[in-house]
């Protein structure tokens, strides 16, 4: 999966944030233990993990940082959305398209009776 690394130096040092070209609120890179590991977009259910994550989120209206305390709780995982908020005293440096392999969510951790 293609994904945009942007550096930005702060007065708290160099930053490294990934985003997604062209995200759409649907799509999230969910961090483990800091990395990025997993890609859900819960307007994708032709996989079945988007699907359920769909449903965990979208239909029981829970926030996704909800969802991943749940996972995270019941499954003993360190699951994150990365919120990096750049202050103004922040300057991009850098910016490159990176290759990744994000996983879908192991759908074992992701029991419709969270």
């Amino acid at each position: 999966m293609k994904l945009i690394e942007v550096t930005y130096k702060t007065l708290l040092g160099t930053k490294k944030v990934i985003k997604i070209p062209n995200r759409k609120p649907s799509q999230w890179i969910i961090y483990k233990d800091n990395e990025p590991k997993y890609y859900v977009d819960l307007y994708d259910l032709s996989n079945e993990s988007n699907s359920m994550m769909n449903s965990l989120v979208l239909c029981a209206k829970r926030t996704m940082n909800e969802v991943l305390k749940m996972i995270n709780k019941k499954n003993n995982v360190n699951l994150s959305t990365r919120n990096i908020s750049l202050s103004k005293f922040s300057k991009k440096t850098d910016s490159k398209v990176i290759e990744l392999d994000l996983e879908a969510l192991p759908e074992e951790w992701l029991d419709y009776s969270l």
